[in-house]
């Protein structure tokens, strides 16, 4: 009998985590960090619901902190196993992990100096950058995509990747496993699934059939995207129009995939000439430029026309008048320099990084324009601007929003509501489980599924519950 149980990413867009159970196997499909509001990421400090020491591996479907982001904790509390996945995600994993580290630091150190005077007790980090070293060790089985490997020696599981288009190396995962009697099972659980038509990414795969169970993502299931073209040009549009008003772009990037994205339009703008030489280009995060030259590295990984036509070329990723600031003293004198000019900047949600020290001194300037690139979780910075607010709290003040909000979400990585439906219409499972989206996103893909696939039977998880398959 095989069962799956839920441990995170259920009832949330965050802390993607699963439990499969298979005879005697037990492998972990992601291990992901909650983030959003305090009620959210206080999550990470209970229990994982299941023996870490007990578990035979790890399938990590991509390298987003969400899906990567409690490993370290994981290896801490005796977690031995194997981490399958594809190099890019092990290589972003490292990058993503040691940021975190020390980003856990430095809020620790805030919120020590802040609330102890006050006599409220602060958490300890959730893990250190020891831990991250630590847990490296077991990013010891690189795959391929489409090639199936043997999980156990007498080979009953078996685990296949194939590309999901979310980011880079991002995969989709089937595990195959035994059934009544001598038949066999088959499982996809597709991760974060991209949205298909994107400059970098290749289209996500194809379901391999036959399927019996879909493990599917539900983050945009309640609505679709705006067009890409017509995003690229939303985003064009209100880049020239600020350059004219010689303000300030200030965009708010997730630091994996789609800063790189950004980067790739402004980059055909500037070639172009819609972006004149003279505007500054900042990419302001640390993290965004280390990824950026990961890009670089695993070009082969990138949709087919980006491999092959930067081939002993520059990257797509860099052009003239593209600052990498990597250093706090570079950041803070890009105040200093006058628009108009462009900056880059985390964390995508604005929950923290270094955009909230632009939003302090830019966000209640008339000719500052916001663009807003990245799915905005509820109890953030950046979904309060979406939603219209006239002042926010920054650092403690309150600072007023005079700035032209854009609010684009053509550029989002992961499927839209129709690619959703034909994803599932493709695999044609027996059952679908609905994981990785908000409680009405889910229960409204849910809705449109149980009309589309008649017969299948379909799910929300919850946090906590466990399935047998």
């Amino acid at each position: 009998m095989a069962t799956i149980s839920f441990h995170g990413a259920a009832g949330t867009v965050t802390g993607s985590c699963h439990l499969i159970t298979a005879g005697k196997r037990r492998y972990l499909l992601d291990c992901g960090q909650y983030q959003g509001h305090w009620t959210v990421e206080g999550l990470n400090y209970e229990p994982f619901g299941f023996a870490p020491s007990r578990l035979d591996g790890l399938i990590l479907s991509h390298g987003h902190l969400d899906h990567c982001g409690r490993i370290p904790l994981l290896t801490r509390q005796g977690f031995t196993g194997h981490i399958h996945c594809t190099p890019p995600t092990r290589d972003i994993a490292r990058l993503i992990l040691m940021d975190s580290a020390h980003v856990l630091k430095e809020e620790f150190l805030w919120k020590q100096r802040r609330l102890t005077r006050a006599g409220i007790k602060v958490k300890q980090p959730l893990y250190s950058l020891e831990d991250v070293y630590y847990c490296l060790d077991r990013f010891d089985r690189p795959v391929k995509y489409n090639k199936w490997i043997d999980l156990d020696r007498d080979m009953r599981l078996k685990f296949c990747a194939a590309n999901a288009g979310h980011i880079l190396g991002s995969s989709q995962i089937y595990l195959e496993y035994p059934g009544p009697g001598k038949t066999k099972k088959r499982l996809l659980f597709t991760g974060d699934l991209g949205d298909g038509g994107r400059p970098l990414e290749g289209d996500p795969a194809d379901p391999m059939n036959p399927v019996d169970t879909l493990i599917l993502e539900s983050t945009y299931g309640d609505r679709d995207h705006r067009s890409y073209e017509a995003s690229v040009e939303e985003l064009e549009e209100a880049v020239t129009e600020t350059i004219k008003k010689k303000g300030t772009v200030l965009i708010p990037t997730f630091a994996l995939e789609r800063a790189q994205e950004i980067l790739f339009h402004l980059g055909t703008m500037r070639r172009s000439g819609k972006l004149p030489r003279r505007v500054p280009v900042f990419l302001n995060s640390p993290l965004a430029i280390d990824l950026t030259r990961l890009y670089n590295g695993h070009r082969q990984f990138c949709r087919k026309e980006i491999s092959d036509s930067s081939r002993g070329r520059l990257s797509p990723f860099t052009f003239p008048g593209l600052h990498f600031t990597e250093t706090a003293e570079e950041s803070k004198a890009i105040h200093s320099i006058p628009g108009p000019k462009i900056i880059l900047a985390g964390s995508g949600m604005m929950t923290g990084g270094r955009i909230k020290h632009h939003l302090k001194h830019m966000l209640w300037k008339e000719n500052t324009t916001l663009i807003i690139v990245g799915f905005q979780a509820q109890g953030t910075l950046g979904r309060r601007l979406v939603e219209g607010a006239d002042t926010v709290r920054i650092f403690g003040e309150t600072v007023s929003v005079k700035a032209r909000v854009y609010t684009i979400n053509g550029f989002s990585a992961h499927a839209g509501r129709k690619n959703l439906i034909r994803f599932a219409r493709k695999a044609r499972p027996q059952k679908i489980l609905l994981v990785h989206g908000e409680p009405g996103a889910a229960n409204s893909l849910k809705k449109a599924l149980e009309t589309e696939l008649t017969s299948t039977r379909i799910h929300v998880a919850r946090r906590g519950e466990t399935i047998r398959l």
